[in-house]
């Protein structure tokens, strides 16, 4: 695996680093992602397909941009790779909203499934799609279980709409798969959310798709604002620091889900992904410091998984994560460098969503909240 990166900052483009033997033509895979206003303005297909005529190219916007243990906003950075022993198919779906995200995801399996296909990268756009739907779908559409990773697109924290494209300049409604084939391909991943539950864990008595509307029986966002308190004010921008956990049944893993608004009118809460009826939710709250040290325990998981030296490390956490670590942002990144040292090349966004299975040889699934980390290397 030979890499090269680049990035667009201030009107220019400049190169980061080159592995040795590094040659721009020969990349199998470009992932370029880009704050949305600059994608729109710079519009940077045509560049990058003249620097890589071969590679299938990727571009997404982002709620910040990783590149290395630093965390940009306002720039395009990109990650040329040329795999020597893995080959590479993508497929674009259109979607209109979100109740067409399954029908995506029943489509992107049937065009990337093969004998030899060792993963596949979801990058969605991250305002229509319903992310669990999306993922499901997937899942359930393959022939035998691979690792499904990715992340929905975002839009900083304005949340207007995101852009998504598959070796075109990136529009909105798009969702994007990515095969990576043969059996020398290792993969590893880590999904870690760090927040400190608290309450005892309720039932969700009524809901639909992602809107909450009765937790044991009570109206859902009168219990929320009872546990908030002085917080309750703030609404709907402190939900960012009180996610909910979520068990979808009693023996599965607990998956993070965001508040994207609430509803006066119908005592409501919109979420980032499906509260199924019957799944079980506890109240989260912020620990700075445990959502740093997350981030070290996700690149963790994925080492032990991959039982060797990375090569690449994909790295998307969420927006929601952004916006409570402010200044401390960066650290989530370093903590990440810190546990795989200096060989693998590091790049990432800040997402509307995190895909990734939730543990060892386990599907794939939406996450809020998280840093998720995915490594890889050819043998």
């Amino acid at each position: 695996m030979k890499i090269g990166q680049s990035r667009f900052a201030d009107g220019n483009w400049e190169m980061i680093s080159e592995t040795p033997g590094f040659l721009p033509e020969k990349a199998d895979l470009v992932l370029a992602f880009g704050e949305r206003k600059l994608l729109e303005a710079v519009k940077p297909y045509e560049y990058l397909r003249l620097l890589y005529p071969k590679a299938q190219i990727i571009i997404n916007s982002t709620s910040g941009e990783i590149i290395s243990d630093k965390v940009h906003d306002n720039t395009v950075v990109v990650t040329a790779i040329e795999l020597e022993k893995t080959t590479v198919r993508t497929v674009q779906i259109d979607i209109a909203d979100h109740k067409e995200s399954y029908r995506a995801g029943e489509q992107i399996a049937k065009s990337l499934d093969d004998s030899d296909l060792a993963a596949i990268i979801l990058i969605s756009d991250g305002g229509v799609v319903n992310g669990s739907d999306l993922i499901e779908a997937c899942n359930r559409s393959l022939n035998w279980p691979v690792p499904v990773i990715g992340g929905l697109a975002g839009d900083g924290a304005r949340f207007e709409r995101t852009l998504v494209g598959a070796n075109q300049n990136p529009d909105s409604g798009k969702v994007v798969g990515i095969g990576l084939y043969g059996a020398d391909l290792k993969v590893g991943h880590g999904s870690m959310g760090g927040w400190d539950v608290f309450g005892p864990e309720r039932e969700v008595t009524k809901s639909s798709y992602n809107e909450l509307y009765q937790i044991d029986d009570r109206i859902a966002l009168d219990l929320y604002k009872d546990y908030l308190g002085k917080y309750a004010d703030g609404l709907p921008g402190t939900a960012l620091l009180f996610p909910l956990s979520i068990r979808i049944t009693p023996d599965s893993q607990p998956l993070v889900r965001t508040i994207l608004s609430i509803n006066e009118k119908t005592k409501s809460m919109i979420f980032a992904g499906d509260i199924p009826e019957g799944s079980r939710v506890r109240f989260m709250r912020a620990n700075l410091d445990r959502l740093i040290e997350a981030s070290a325990t996700a690149a963790q998981a994925s080492l032990q998984q991959l039982g060797k030296s990375p090569e690449l490390a994909l790295l998307i956490s969420c927006v929601g994560r952004k916006l409570v670590l402010g200044q401390r942002t960066e650290e989530e990144v370093e903590v990440a460098r810190d546990i795989f040292g200096n060989q693998p090349v590091m790049t990432g966004f800040y997402s509307y969503g995190e895909i990734a299975p939730a543990g060892p040889a386990t599907p794939g699934e939406l996450h809020n909240q998280t840093m998720t980390i995915t490594i890889l290397s050819e043998q």
